[in-house]
C-alpha cells in the first residue's frame, strides 16, 4: 500500500496531540498536517494534499460540517473521516450529505481508527460499532417502498450490504455469486439511481429501510 496523506483537524489540542501519536508510529500512513479549525483545514488540504482528512465536527471559525462540502467541492476524490462525540441517527445522515465517508465516535481505539483510515482510502465506507448500531438496529419509522422503485429484489440486497461497506467479495460470499456478477449489479444500480458514490448510496439505502 502507498503511504496515506492524512490531515488531521480538532479544536483541541491535546485531542489533536493524541491523534498524532496514534498514528506517527504506523507504516504507510503520514500525517502531513493538521489544523484547528475548518477555515485552517481548507487551506492545509490545499497546501498538502491529504488523501484522508479526519475532521472533528463541532468546532469556532468553521465547522467539520460545512468543511467538508467545501473540501468536497474543491476535491471530490478526498476521504472525509468525521470525528464526534455525537451518535444519533439525524446528525450522521447530515454529515453522510455533507460527503463524508466514514463517521467515528473520538473514543474509538487506535488500532480501529487506523483500519478506518485504510478502509475510505480504499474506497469502502467506514462507520465505527455504535454508529452501525445507531444507523442499522434502532426502530425507526420506515416509509413502505413505492412501486416505482427501479431496483431489483436483489440489486436491493447488494445495496443494502454496499451501504454497510461491505467489499464486493465478501458480498458475493454472502450472496452465493460471482464477484463480477456483484460488481454489475453495482454498477446498475449507480446507473439506475444516478448515485455514484458509497456515501449516496448508503444514504439512499437508510432513507428507504433497504437494510438486511
Amino acid at each position: 500500500m502507498d503511504n496515506i496523506r492524512v490531515l488531521l483537524v480538532d479544536d483541541h489540542k491535546v485531542v489533536l496531540e493524541g491523534f498524532v501519536a496514534r498514528l506517527e508510529s504506523e507504516p504507510n500512513i503520514q500525517v502531513v498536517a493538521t489544523a484547528s479549525n475548518g477555515e485552517e483545514a481548507l487551506k492545509a488540504a490545499k497546501t498538502h494534499q491529504p488523501d484522508v482528512v479526519l475532521m472533528d465536527v463541532s468546532m469556532p471559525v468553521m465547522g467539520g460540517i460545512e468543511a467538508t462540502g467545501l473540501l468536497k467541492e474543491a476535491d471530490p476524490n478526498i476521504k472525509v473521516l468525521m470525528l464526534t462525540m455525537h451518535d444519533n441517527r439525524e446528525y450522521i445522515m447530515e454529515v453522510m450529505q455533507a460527503g463524508a465517508v466514514g463517521y467515528m465516535l473520538k473514543e474509538i481505539s487506535a488500532e480501529n481508527m487506523i483500519q478506518a483510515i485504510k478502509t475510505v482510502y480504499q474506497g469502502s465506507t467506514y462507520f465505527c460499532g455504535s454508529v452501525t448500531h445507531t444507523l442499522f438496529n434502532q426502530p425507526v419509522e420506515v416509509k413502505p417502498i413505492q412501486r416505482t422503485n427501479p431496483l431489483s429484489r436483489r440489486e436491493e440486497m447488494v445495496l443494502s450490504l454496499v451501504a454497510k461497506g461491505h467489499s464486493s467479495k465478501k458480498i458475493a460470499n454472502e450472496l452465493n455469486i460471482s464477484v463480477r456478477t456483484v460488481e454489475t449489479h453495482r454498477q446498475n444500480i449507480k446507473h439506475k439511481l444516478d448515485l455514484h458514490s458509497t456515501a449516496e448510496l448508503a444514504k439512499y439505502c437508510i432513507d428507504r429501510g433497504l437494510i438486511l
